[in-house]
């Protein structure tokens, strides 16, 4: 089956669409990093506002902020002697988000019994 991602070159062959999809669900696959897209979809936040909203020490929330950030799900501008993190295209995130809690709905959660990837694979 093809996939077809909006935003992409019409031209792009169907192996390099399919590795973008994969590269960007690999960036959204830490729970930490979803939590982290969730709290900033409620609006700008440092560093430090988000240790306390998700309990994760600092450098866990520094680690995952820079991975979105390379994947261009995030971005930050200084504000006073710190940064304050915001998504960089939060309709698309939340529609990502929206997606993936019909999906789940629509296959009963399977993926959290999956034995590679489910809550009982680690």
């Amino acid at each position: 089956m093809a996939m077809k991602l909006q935003g992409l070159d019409a031209g792009i062959d169907e192996q390099a669409a399919s590795r973008a999809a994969a590269c960007l669900f690999r960036g959204m696959s830490d729970p930490s990093r979803v939590a982290i897209l969730q709290q900033l979809l409620l609006g700008e936040h440092n560093v430090v506002e988000l240790t306390t909203h998700l309990g994760l020490a600092q450098s866990t929330v520094s680690k995952h902020l820079a991975c979105l950030r390379d994947c261009g799900l995030v971005d930050s501008r200084p504000l006073g002697r710190s940064s304050v993190f915001s998504v960089t295209h939060p309709a698309a995130v939340q529609q990502v988000f929206a997606a993936a809690e019909g999906l789940l709905a629509a296959t009963g959660d399977a993926v959290v019994l999956c034995a590679t990837y489910g809550d009982g694979a680690r």
